[in-house]
């Protein structure tokens, strides 16, 4: 479960780390374990010219630009409180970052994510975020779909489900890219990106 490389254009994406969602209980990793980690792949991919894109989810006060259609899960009851869906303070304040905001699961569909990718001329990721199973895997599978080159820091991501994030580590996962922890990553970044 190592990555074995990292392309000349990797970009870092992170996914939903953002003040309504990194208080939430996880498993394996609580949220403020989750942006450490993330915190510290963003620092070395800024320092190295690499992009970092801060994926967060958000919704119109109506919510009427969320996802249609029927499912036996409930959402969120009543109204968001104010600031739920903004990126935490840990990974915030740096100009160069791109930020997306999604509406789906996924960081790609109905957004710029991957015109802003190929413009700069990325042909990997590495993600973070929360939740494994929810828009990290969704971000993933369409990643994979969109031919870039995916690795998943594993231990910079974390589920509301245990079990949903090991179905995810390891089955669904090796299918989509390469993975390897926080410290994992960053050796490899320090041997291919000085």
């Amino acid at each position: 479960m190592t990555v074995t490389a990292l392309d000349p254009r990797t970009a870092l994406v992170v996914i939903d780390l953002q003040n309504g969602i990194v208080g939430a209980p996880t498993q394996p990793y609580s949220g403020p374990e989750v942006v450490s980690r993330t915190a510290q792949l963003a620092d070395a991919f800024r320092a190295r010219d690499l992009p970092v894109v801060l994926v967060r989810v958000s919704f119109a006060e109506d919510g009427a630009d969320a996802v249609p259609g029927r499912n036996e899960a409930s959402g969120p009851a009543g109204t968001r409180p104010e600031g739920w869906d903004v990126v935490v303070d840990e990974l915030s304040g740096h100009p160069g970052d791109i930020t997306i905001t999604k509406r789906n699961w996924g960081a790609f569909h109905g957004t710029g994510l991957d015109v802003q990718l190929r413009r700069r001329g990325v042909t990997q990721i590495v993600l973070t975020g929360i939740a494994t199973s929810i828009g990290v895997e969704s971000t993933a599978r369409a990643a994979h779909e969109h031919g870039y080159h995916v690795t998943l820091a594993t231990d910079a991501m974390s589920d509301m489900n245990a079990d949903a994030h090991h179905n995810s580590i390891e089955c669904i996962f090796p299918r989509l890219g390469e993975r390897g922890t926080t410290a994992e990553i960053l050796e490899l970044l320090a041997k291919t990106h000085g």
